[in-house]
């Protein structure tokens, strides 16, 4: 069987979704969209995409498509999931599904209306180390799980221009962090208390964002947690987590291009961590779109879907309201009026 797909944004990460789906005998992408369709024809040539167009509606009013990747700026995600929904095509989009709670509930309700699959790109669920702690704490290899720390720190910070659009550092970066947090404890976040700083960029401050945070977070089985964000980390992309729990820890630590370690009189050497975000999750981001391909074509439900999207914004919306607030907040204190998803 063959899924025959459709890429909605032609950016960093819907160019590397077009290299991992050509690797897969399954898939066969039938077009990519793009508004700057004219600056990105000649890698559409040399990538031979059979459709390049400027209109993602041409994606969705094509029979021959059954799923689209929607890979386009944020603010574009809510509406095109609607309308893909709409159309009947499974969706896989990335993170996050929108800035607004209630609008990913509108979208979320619509893709349960349409019965086809979504699945939201949090790629670490699918890093082969942060699945073995989630599949261990699961196991009970840890017991009963205490405390939960992770460490997320990118290697320089982004332009002003880009921070202006991303939904701030919770939306944008931290909320990587929030879904992990889900994943490996196998419990719900309930509370929250944020401290941010601009440390690293003062433009990032003008623009209205925060480059450094500490959260802290309770969870509904009892266990507390705590993240910590930098914009700028000198030595490379630091990923690392640890859970503890009443029988044991489990960590994971950063990746690094060898595992040589060099000890003289002088010091003891090793490799930076790998650079950034598409080094660093390379198998995990093949690994996502294996599996949504999987589960379109043996319909079997996804592994990251939209409600797992929407529980990583809640706690991106509290977040920012302690932040703002200097108290902690609850889920449920953040919670607006709104349409409420369907389960």
């Amino acid at each position: 069987m063959t899924l025959t797909v459709g890429i909605i944004g032609a950016g960093r990460i819907g160019r590397l979704h077009v290299d991992n789906l050509k690797g897969l005998q399954q898939i066969r992408i039938k077009g990519v969209s793009d508004v700057a369709a004219k600056h990105l024809e000649p890698w559409a040539m040399e990538k031979r995409i059979e459709v390049f167009t400027t209109d993602y509606h041409e994606l969705l009013n094509d029979p021959e498509i059954q799923a689209v990747f929607i890979c386009s700026p944020t603010n574009t995600h809510a509406a095109i999931i609607k309308e893909a929904a709409e159309a009947g095509k499974h969706i896989f989009c990335e993170k996050p599904v929108s800035f607004s709670v209630e609008e990913t509930e509108e979208a979320l309700n619509a893709v349960k209306r349409a019965g086809v699959k979504l699945q939201v790109g949090f790629n670490r669920r699918f890093d082969p180390s942060f699945r073995k702690v989630s599949k261990l704490v699961q196991e009970g290899e840890i017991g009963l799980p205490h405390i939960l720390r992770i460490t997320s720190r990118d290697p320089q910070p982004p332009s002003a221009d880009y921070i202006k659009d991303s939904g701030g550092l919770f939306m944008d970066m931290t909320i990587h962090d929030f879904d992990m947090a889900r994943y490996v404890m196998g419990s719900e976040v309930v509370e929250v208390f944020a401290y941010g700083a601009v440390l690293v960029d003062s433009a990032i401050g003008e623009a209205g964002d925060i480059d450094t945070a500490v959260i802290t977070m309770k969870f509904a089985n009892g266990a507390l947690g705590v993240i910590d964000n930098s914009r700028r980390a000198v030595y490379g992309y630091d990923q690392r987590l640890e859970i503890f729990g009443d029988k044991g820890s489990a960590q994971v630590n950063n990746n690094r291009a060898t595992t040589v370690e060099i000890s003289t009189n002088d010091h003891v050497k090793k490799e930076k961590p790998l650079h950034f975000f598409l080094e660093r999750y390379s198998q995990a981001y093949m690994d996502e779109v294996t599996e949504f391909a999987s589960a379109c074509l043996e319909n079997h439900e996804v592994s990251c879907n939209g409600f797992d999207g929407l529980q990583a914004e809640r706690i991106a919306r509290a977040a920012k309201r302690s932040l703002e607030t200097r108290m902690p907040v609850s889920l449920k204190q953040a919670e607006q009026p709104g349409t409420h998803v369907i389960r």
